[in-house]
């Protein structure tokens, strides 16, 4: 009896100790270097240890692997017919049939009742417990695994070299990638939305802020045949004419036509003297124009553009392409409000998607592409890099100038074009079929 209680204490002394090396293994492995870092940084000096023990992550895995083996061995030796003897006499008393097998049958339980102790409170249990809260097992059981690699250090160089030996002749890469990308900044976000800790709205404003990098500055800008501008030779009437009636805040300004031009006037400077009727014509815009006017090619990004809109202190570019023509004009509002998106108040009028129902939307032709995918959900437009607004992808799909009432089935929608004007898409109904 003295033998099986000392027998028992043995297996359960060696359980704690292999629970504790599937706890280290577990929660070593899986603590996040992001999170360990700000611990690192709020003062946690064991988190900095988790760090150096990733970095050498072999040594680590070695002095685990020598444990955990070693622990089962010994746990089979110690646990080997443990409940031979009991299982054996049961079998004999009440199933004398059985008595010539009555050995192995109690060897067979014996061998399944410590795998079992094994299995489930040496391996399951703590290795689930640890995939919990890594981070926070990993800082309290490290200095126990240092001290425990320190004293296996001979026989951890010996496996941990030769297992580096084996994955150099096979070319196998051994550094562990920690870098972070988008797709991981994202999957972080989703489960922030999941779990309630980041509103819906800022989720938005994160994602834009990515796309700043990926989106060309021509999606987001008032086109060619939208820009308001003086020419030097305009009327004084013609001039208060285009003031009152499109009340911007900026107009370009062109010698003869729009690819000639030489600067910008801001119409709060011109505003007081009509108001005042002191407005003499062009003199006057002369004399209020700024000259430096930023200009950028189309083929930066948003992102650049906006650098370039802190370089230079202004918020205000024309858009130029590769043969030095006028396509457009950007503002640091316009890039602002790609960035807040739906947080932004927007006049009804200039809304450019407007939802008619649940499954119904009238869209101008010039929206962005990539405003059409979030608002629709559809993650890609066909050979979208070909074109960059709504009018452009029925361009293409149709292979056509579109003419009223054309429509275009794509993932479940109609796109069918409501109104042209002169060639150009004004509007589209886009329904879910």
């Amino acid at each position: 009896m003295e033998t099986l209680i000392s027998r028992i204490f043995i297996l359960l002394f060696l359980i704690l100790i292999s629970i504790f090396f599937a706890i280290s293994e577990i929660s070593l492995a899986s603590a996040r270097k992001l999170k360990l870092q700000i611990m690192e940084e709020k003062g946690n000096q064991n988190a900095k240890k988790v760090l150096e023990i990733q970095e050498k992550s072999g040594n680590f895995f070695a002095a685990v692997q020598i444990g955990t083996n070693a622990i089962s061995i010994l746990g089979g030796i110690c646990g080997d017919d443990i409940l031979t003897p009991f299982i054996s006499s049961f079998v004999k008393e009440y199933f004398s049939f059985f008595s010539s097998k009555a050995n192995t049958i109690g060897s067979i339980f014996s061998f399944i009742f410590v795998t079992s102790l094994f299995i489930e409170f040496a391996d399951l249990i703590p290795r689930r417990l640890a995939m919990a809260s890594p981070e926070k097992i990993a800082v309290k059981i490290i200095k126990p695994m240092t001290f425990f690699i320190f004293i296996f250090k001979p026989l951890i160089f010996i496996f941990n070299n030769f297992a580096t030996f084996l994955f150099k002749i096979f070319k196998i890469q051994l550094n562990r990638n920690d870098s972070v990308t988008y797709d991981d900044i994202f999957a972080i976000v989703d489960a922030g939305v999941e779990t309630g800790v980041i509103q819906k709205k800022e989720y938005s404003l994160i994602e834009n802020v990515f796309e700043l990098d990926t989106r060309w500055v021509s999606s987001i800008m008032t086109t060619r045949n939208e820009i308001i501008y003086f020419t030097l030779s305009e009327s004084k009437k013609n001039i208060e004419d285009k003031i009152c009636k499109h009340p911007h805040s900026k107009f370009l300004v062109c010698q003869e036509s729009l690819d000639s031009v030489i600067g910008y006037v801001n119409s709060k400077d011109l505003l007081p003297l009509i108001l005042k009727e002191k407005f003499n014509g062009f003199e006057d815009i002369r004399n209020v124009m700024n000259s430096n006017l930023l200009i950028i090619p189309n083929t930066l990004t948003i992102s650049e553009t906006l650098d370039k809109f802190n370089e230079i202190r202004d918020d205000f570019a024309v858009i130029l392409n590769e043969y030095g023509n006028v396509v457009g004009i950007v503002t640091f509002y316009d890039v602002v409000n790609t960035l807040m998106g739906d947080t932004v108040y927007q006049d009804l009028n200039e809304q450019q998607i407007i939802a008619r129902g649940e499954n119904s939307w009238l869209i101008d032709g010039v929206t962005s592409i990539e405003d059409v995918k979030k608002v629709l959900g559809i993650e890609k437009f066909p050979e979208e890099d070909s074109y960059e607004s709504i009018a452009g992808f029925m361009m293409f799909a149709l292979k056509s100038i579109p003419k009223k009432a054309m429509k275009v089935e794509f993932q479940n929608y109609i796109f069918e074009v409501v109104d042209v004007d002169n060639y150009k898409i004004d509007q589209l109904l886009v329904t879910k079929k």
